[in-house]
């Protein structure tokens, strides 16, 4: 910033030096061939800039394009879901899990298939279900998956989960809607709130999901995110955060995601 294009011309011409848009005038009176040669020399430039994807124009479409669609956080949940039962210590009496975010219908099968007797597994699904398929809307009539606007208060009592795990959701809200939909999580569970958040740079949107989230997601890093549920009240879930650590160096499992084991 310190080199500005005007102040270089400034001091060219105090100090009697010729600036350079003159220079190349001077030279194209002299030699026409230098001005036919540096004309085809800018438009070959151009063409290779245009067409190589690397400019910040036309290449950053090519760049945004092969980020778009970039890992979801939803599947690192299903990843992860035997090492949060031995987290959360499951597997003796039944638990109630609830997911919150895209691609709900996703985990609440994966939990009925694996462990459906000692697992109660409910889903809400913050953006529109008319797209989903036939098994995802099977869940839905079943009442273990509804729709729900995040950003007001979920329709369940206190406590009506043992845990909660949300992903990718809370990227696409603004401060101030996060101020009200961190708490209701909260509210509504018993034994402790995880947490995937994508990492900055990493996860985009599709521009064909923007007209579902309203906005492109907002990528916060662990610094942001640890300030923020300090300021709302969240402490770390150091028992749950330890378990799942140790569970998951066993299994050598190395997330994608940011994961927070959060309690009120």
């Amino acid at each position: 910033m310190s080199r500005r294009p005007v102040n270089s011309a400034r001091r060219l011409v105090d100090g009697g030096g010729v600036p350079f848009v003159a220079s190349l005038q001077s030279k194209s009176r002299s030699s026409p061939l230098l001005t036919i040669g540096l004309v085809a020399l800018g438009a070959f430039l151009i063409i290779g800039y245009t067409y190589g994807g690397s400019g910040s124009f036309g290449g950053s479409k090519v760049a945004v394009s092969r980020l778009e669609g970039g890992a979801s956080c939803t599947p690192e949940v299903i990843q992860a879901i035997p090492l949060l039962k031995k987290a959360y210590g499951f597997g003796g009496s039944t638990k109630k899990i609830l997911h919150v975010g895209p691609d709900s219908c996703s985990v609440v099968s994966t939990l009925l298939k694996d462990d459906g007797e000692n697992t109660e597994p409910f889903g809400v699904e913050p953006y529109e279900l008319e797209d989903a398929d036939s098994a995802c809307k099977n869940l839905v009539r079943k009442g273990f998956v509804r729709g729900a606007d995040i950003k007001f208060p979920l329709p369940y009592r206190s406590k009506s989960f043992d845990l909660v795990v949300v992903s990718d959701a809370l990227d696409y809200l603004t401060p101030r809607y996060l101020n009200k939909t961190l708490p209701d999580l909260a509210r509504v569970s018993n034994d402790g709130l995880v947490i995937f958040a994508g990492h900055p740079g990493q996860q985009r949107a599709k521009v064909s999901e923007l007209s579902k989230f309203g906005r492109p997601a907002k990528l916060r890093s662990s610094t942001w995110w640890i300030r923020y549920f300090v300021q709302t009240g969240l402490e770390e879930n150091q028992p749950a955060s330890k378990k799942f650590e140790q569970a998951a160096s066993k299994k050598s499992y190395e997330p994608n995601c940011q994961i927070f084991h959060l309690t009120a």
